[in-house]
């Protein structure tokens, strides 16, 4: 269930250029949240050898979200390089293989070592811990709430 916007809202300007300063935007609060929550994965991912932004590819291959590096490219909103740098680093750990498809050479499908499906296992259980401390002193009905406004505002985003 998300929150519906009141009839009142729809044509609501909240900023204006006389008034705006950015550490009082969302989009600054947002930021500011998005960074709190990779420095603290990123203690979490410490004891698996892993940074924040390494164990996204691991989890995504092994819940079967992306099967390939350009699917895991797009799905990441990371350019074609910095992806396959990554992968290297993944592959060097031991925790992934990369296999050219038989039909098109041009496309490089990912799967996970044993080693690297040992390590998908733990990962969860960082992610909740560093989302639970962030949400602390919520109830549920906060917690749909907030999700049901950061869809809409994600939704509202989209170019047309």
């Amino acid at each position: 269930m998300h929150p519906e916007p009141s009839a009142d809202s729809t044509n609501t300007e909240f900023y204006q250029p006389a008034t705006y300063k950015p550490e009082n935007t969302i989009g600054y609060m947002v930021r500011s949240l998005h960074m709190s929550l990779i420095k603290m994965i990123d203690v979490e991912m410490q004891q698996y050898d892993l940074t924040a932004m390494q164990w996204r590819p691991l989890l995504f291959i092994s819940t079967g979200k992306v099967a390939t590096a350009a699917a895991l490219a797009k799905e990441t909103h990371m350019d074609t390089g910095a992806t396959t740098r990554m992968l290297d680093r993944l592959q060097n750990k031991g925790l992934l293989i990369r296999k050219r498809c038989d039909q098109d050479r041009r496309v490089v499908h990912l799967e996970l070592t044993e080693a690297g499906e040992r390590i998908c296992k733990n990962i969860p259980t960082g992610l909740c811990k560093v989302m639970n401390q962030h949400l602390k002193g919520f109830n549920q009905s906060e917690v749909d709430s907030l999700k049901g406004y950061l869809e809409r505002m994600l939704i509202n985003g989209q170019l047309p």
